[in-house]
C-alpha cells in the first residue's frame, strides 16, 4: 500500500493491478480535490494472472475481495477501483462491503450510451474487451438507450507497454482510433492507460470517451454524498 496524503476531507482507497496509473491518478486526485486522503493498494500480479486465465478466476476473485475489505478496515470512505478488467469480480465483492465502491469505467459508460447509439470500445487487452462491452450494455438498459457495440482490439499494444516501449503503443491505440472513427458515434478508449492517447488524435468526427478523470470525479461525487 502507498500512502499519498492525509487530511480531513475524506479518505479514497483506489485499487489498482498495475503501477502504470499510480501517479498519474495521485497528480489528477491532487488537482480535483487536494483536500482527500488519497491511498493506493497496488497488486501488479492480479492483472497478469487474469491475462494467463483469459479472465477473472475464483482465486483472483478471492484476492479482490480481501483487498477491498482492506481497504474498508483503513477506514476508506470510497473506494475506486481502477482496472477494467476486473471489473466484474469487483462489483460482485464489493456487496460485502459497507462502503460504496466506484469503477473507472462506470461513468465512462454512461457518457458514451448518451452520446450516440454506436459505441466503438478500442482495447489493448482481451480481457478488457467483455466487461467494458457488458458494462454499457448495463449502462444503455437502465438509461434506456438503444445501442450498438463494435470493439477493436489494439494487437501488439499492451505487450509494448509492458515493455517500456510506451511510444509504439500510443501510436498503435492512435491508429486505431482513427480508423474506428468513420464508423461509430463515440469511441471508449477501455483501459486508463490509453489516456494520454487522446491528446494526439488531433480533431474527429466523434467524442473519444477515457475513464481517468470522469472515473476520479464520479468517486469524490460518492464521496462526498457519504460524508453529507
Amino acid at each position: 500500500m502507498v500512502k499519498a496524503r492525509r487530511s480531513g476531507e475524506g479518505r479514497l482507497t483506489i485499487l489498482h493491478t498495475s503501477f502504470v496509473l499510480v501517479d498519474d491518478l495521485t497528480r489528477l486526485f491532487a488537482e480535483l480535490a487536494p483536500g482527500v486522503e488519497l491511498r493506493h493498494i497496488v497488486d501488479d500480479s492480479l492483472l497478469e494472472d487474469a491475462i494467463d486465465a483469459g479472465g477473472i478466476t475464483p482465486r483472483i476473485e478471492k484476492r479482490i475481495a480481501r483487498y477491498l475489505a482492506a481497504a474498508q478496515d483503513l477506514a476508506s470512505d470510497v473506494v475506486l477501483s481502477q482496472c477494467s478488467s476486473v471489473g466484474e469480480a469487483v462489483d460482485e465483492a464489493a456487496r460485502a462491503l459497507s462502503i460504496p465502491v466506484v469503477r473507472i469505467d462506470a461513468r465512462m459508460a454512461d457518457l458514451a450510451c448518451q452520446s450516440g447509439t454506436h459505441v466503438g470500445i478500442v482495447a489493448t487487452l482481451e480481457t478488457t474487451l467483455g466487461p467494458t462491452a457488458r458494462l454499457i450494455e448495463r449502462a444503455a438498459k437502465r438509461l434506456n438507450r438503444p445501442i450498438e457495440i463494435e470493439s477493436v482490439l489494439v494487437q501488439g499494444a499492451f505487450e509494448a507497454l509492458r515493455m517500456g516501449q510506451r511510444p509504439t503503443h500510443d501510436d498503435l491505440v492512435v491508429e486505431a482510433v482513427r480508423a474506428l472513427a468513420s464508423r461509430v458515434d463515440v469511441i471508449v478508449c477501455a483501459q486508463g492507460s490509453m489516456a494520454a492517447c487522446v491528446t494526439r488524435l488531433g480533431e474527429l468526427s466523434v467524442p473519444v470517451l477515457t475513464s481517468l478523470r470522469s472515473g476520479a470525479e464520479h468517486a469524490l461525487e460518492v464521496l462526498r454524498e457519504r460524508r453529507g
